[in-house]
């Protein structure tokens, strides 16, 4: 459980700091009104929803690793949630910005991130102590 904890926390700060990055790349460009289609266009808000990703299932594994330290898991359920949430996080933001770049077939990718996310609250909620 160690691992998990641990790897949980670290996912969780990369997160963080991949949202403060991304976040500075995209906001070099916010101040053009006609930025990637204008605000409300969708290429733009899928770009803004794969930064705000970061930092919203960094969170999940920040609390993961957090949860885990405070109630512990047996080490395989800990180990299966930690993985899954670590994978949420690298492909809820791909898919983010790869359907910002080409909407067909990329869209057609969110079960992905859905189910690896969930996988980590419902193996964390399952075996609660």
């Amino acid at each position: 459980m160690e691992w998990a904890k641990e790897a949980a926390l670290l996912a969780g700060w990369v997160g963080m700091f991949l949202g403060v990055i991304s976040g500075a790349i995209i906001g070099l460009f916010f101040h053009r009104e006609d930025w990637m289609g204008g605000y409300n266009s969708f290429r733009r808000r899928m770009t803004r929803l794969g930064h705000i990703a970061f930092f919203g299932i960094g969170f999940l594994n920040l609390l993961y690793g957090l949860t885990i330290h405070a109630h512990p898991i047996a080490d395989g359920a800990a180990r299966l949630g930690a993985i899954a949430l670590m994978a949420g996080l690298c492909t809820m933001s791909l898919c983010c910005f790869l359907t910002a770049w080409r909407k067909t077939p990329f869209r057609h990718f969110f079960f992905i991130p859905v189910i690896t996310t969930g996988t980590g609250i419902v193996t964390l909620m399952l075996n609660w102590v």
